[in-house]
């Protein structure tokens, strides 16, 4: 089965390899992506805790590597494993922020398009955060 997907980016005036390296860490996530999780996120093995509406969920994320991926896989604690594309890639002098965002099974129209906003919100966050 393959689910419906979509893609956001957002065009930042900064270096991409510079980027990734100042925001690719887990910890720095919470600063501009407060559509992932409610706090801070606490690192617990090879896995991060986050805290959201129904009580503590993992997340996981891919190593620091040379090719700007920041994929992160959500387990929210009920059996299920969200999977969340993120590049960082140039895009001339600066950089694209990539992320693929999967419907979900069982997802509502409304639900979806409230996962759009935080989305698109989020990476609105990352663009003020990295340009200033």
């Amino acid at each position: 089965m393959m689910l419906p997907a979509r893609s956001f980016s957002v065009s930042i005036a900064h270096e991409w390899r510079s980027l990734y390296e100042r925001v690719w860490h887990p910890a720095f996530f919470p600063r501009w992506a407060a559509g992932l999780a409610e706090s801070d996120l606490r690192e617990n093995g090879d896995h991060w805790l986050a805290d959201g509406d129904d009580g503590a969920f993992v997340i996981r994320f891919t190593p620091h590597n040379e090719h700007g991926v920041m994929d992160h896989w959500v387990e929210p604690g009920d059996g299920s494993v969200i999977a969340v594309p993120l590049r960082v890639v140039a895009n001339g002098d600066g950089a694209e922020v990539i992320l693929t965002l999967f419907r979900q099974p069982g997802m509502t129209d409304e639900d979806f398009a409230g996962d759009i906003k935080l989305i698109m919100r989020d990476l609105r966050a990352l663009k003020r955060l990295a340009e200033r």
